[in-house]
C-alpha cells in the first residue's frame, strides 16, 4: 500500500510538470494615477486600459502569470479635493506600456474540472517593467521635448475569479503599482515650470478591470499543498 501511495504521488508530480492547465485571454478596464496632480483617491479609474494575460497553474493554489498592459494615465487638478491643488490647475496625460510577471495565490483550491472548486478570491504579487514618456527639456513657453523612459514597479493586488462556462473563466481584479519614479506626471526638477508636488513621494498607478480567459491543456493531477 505504501508503495502504491508513493507511486501515485510521483505520477502526479510527473504529470503536473508536463500537463499543466494553461489560461490565456484578455482584460479590459480602467486606470488611474496617484501622485502630485489631481484626485487623491487610490481607486478612481478615469482612463481606459487593456491587455493580454497568460497563466500557468502550478497547482490548485498557485498560478504563475504574465501580462502585457497598455494604459492611458491622466490627472487634472480640477478633480482634486485639496483646495490648494484644485486652484493650482495642472493636468497631464501619459501612456504606459507594462510587462509584468508574478504569482497568483488562490484563497481556495481552484480547478475548473471540479464543480466544487470553480471560484475563489486571490492575491497577486508581481514585478513589472513599464515604459512611459518624460520631458527632457523646455523649448519654449509651455513647449517641451519628450522622450521615453523605462522603469520598474512593485505590483500587488486582489481579485476574484469564477468559471463562466465550458473552459472560460472570468475575473475581476485591482492591481496597484508602486513605482520608483516621480515623473510619470512630467515632474522635472531641472525645469522651473515643471517643479511641483513632493519630490520625496513617488508616483503610483492602479489598474482595475475584468479578465476573460480560456483554459486549455489536460487536467493535471494536483498534489494539494499544505
Amino acid at each position: 500500500m505504501k508503495k502504491i501511495i508513493i507511486f501515485f504521488i510521483l505520477s502526479c508530480i510527473t504529470i503536473t510538470s508536463k500537463a499543466q492547465l494553461y489560461e490565456a485571454g484578455i482584460f479590459v478596464g480602467g486606470s488611474n494615477y496617484i501622485g502630485d496632480i489631481g484626485s487623491e483617491y487610490y481607486i478612481k479609474p478615469n482612463s481606459l486600459m487593456g491587455g493580454v494575460i497568460f497563466k500557468w497553474n502550478s497547482n490548485s493554489r498557485v498560478a504563475f502569470r504574465g501580462t502585457f498592459t497598455y494604459a492611458q494615465i491622466k490627472a487634472d487638478d480640477k478633480d482634486a479635493t485639496n483646495r490648494a491643488r484644485y486652484y493650482r490647475g495642472i493636468g497631464f496625460t501619459n501612456t504606459i506600456k507594462e510587462l509584468a510577471v508574478g504569482l497568483e495565490f488562490n484563497y481556495f483550491e481552484y480547478d475548473l474540472s471540479d464543480i466544487r472548486k470553480t471560484h475563489t478570491p486571490y492575491i497577486l504579487l508581481e514585478l513589472a517593467a513599464f515604459n512611459y514618456s518624460i520631458v527632457t527639456k523646455e523649448t519654449g513657453v509651455e513647449q517641451y521635448e519628450y522622450s521615453s523612459n523605462t522603469s520598474f514597479a512593485i505590483p500587488f493586488g486582489l481579485g476574484y475569479k469564477t468559471k463562466l462556462g465550458g473552459g472560460f473563466a472570468i475575473a475581476a481584479e485591482v492591481r496597484a503599482r508602486y513605482t520608483f519614479v516621480d515623473d510619470i506626471d512630467y515632474n522635472n526638477n531641472n525645469i522651473n515650470s515643471l517643479k511641483f508636488g513632493n519630490p520625496n513621494s513617488n508616483d503610483w498607478y492602479v489598474l482595475s478591470g475584468i479578465s476573460l480567459v480560456y483554459t486549455f491543456g489536460r487536467p493535471p493531477c494536483y498534489v494539494t499543498p499544505y
